[in-house]
């Protein structure tokens, strides 16, 4: 293993499911196996379930007295891989995940010295759960707006699973987690984790 495959990572997932804990969550199941697959690759972070936080709606960094958008805002600052996870509501993201996004557009306005977004040089990925079809479109969402506000992608960046339509199973009911899912994330952890390496070792030019 290179030297540069032992330098130490941090990540946070941002789990967008519309319950709030201590209720069962299959977008916090997923969330939790990715962190723990990117765990077999030096990464150490935390879990934040969105919906346990009184995150204001707006575009600004900080919405005011209450919010608690600027302690999430560190957290990912400070990280060098965010992960995004999200159930399937009617063929979309969760509202909560878009007001993740709405949140994260106020990174537009912010800049180092050298006009880097703050958010650059750091990498996401995506987790999906829902009993439709839907995960590519999903994705393909939450990409757009996360490379909109500065974050990288690996290839393969995103695990799901979805059951067949019309149908009631969750995806955390399921035992064992289906293969070809562990497997996906799996490639997630690992190639998010490649290149959030070579990102912090070398930056991005100034624009």
């Amino acid at each position: 293993m290179e030297a540069q495959e032992t330098t130490p990572l941090r990540a946070v997932a941002l789990v967008c499911t519309l319950s709030p804990s201590p209720t069962p969550s299959s977008s916090q199941l997923l969330a939790e196996q990715a962190m723990a697959a990117l765990g077999e690759h030096g990464v150490t972070g935390q879990v934040i379930r969105v919906a346990d936080h009184d995150v204001r709606s707006g575009i600004r960094t900080d919405m005011g007295e209450g919010d608690a958008w600027p302690e999430i805002r560190d957290t990912i600052l400070s990280s060098d891989i965010v992960i995004l996870s999200t159930p399937i509501w009617l063929g979309h993201p969760s509202s909560v995940a878009q007001r993740v996004l709405e949140r994260l557009d106020a990174e537009l306005g912010e800049t180092d010295n050298e006009g880097r977004m703050l958010t650059y040089g750091k990498v996401a990925g995506v987790c999906v759960v829902g009993n439709e079809d839907g995960a590519h479109k999903v994705s393909a969402d939450l990409f757009q707006g996360l490379n909109d506000v500065g974050f990288t992608l690996a290839p393969n960046a995103v695990t799901y699973w979805v059951g067949e339509a019309m149908h009631r199973t969750d995806f955390k009911d399921l035992d064992p987690t289906p293969e070809k899912t562990a497997a996906t994330t799996k490639t997630l952890a690992a190639n998010t984790a490649h290149l959030a390496r070579r990102l912090k070792d070398t930056v991005y030019p100034p624009s």
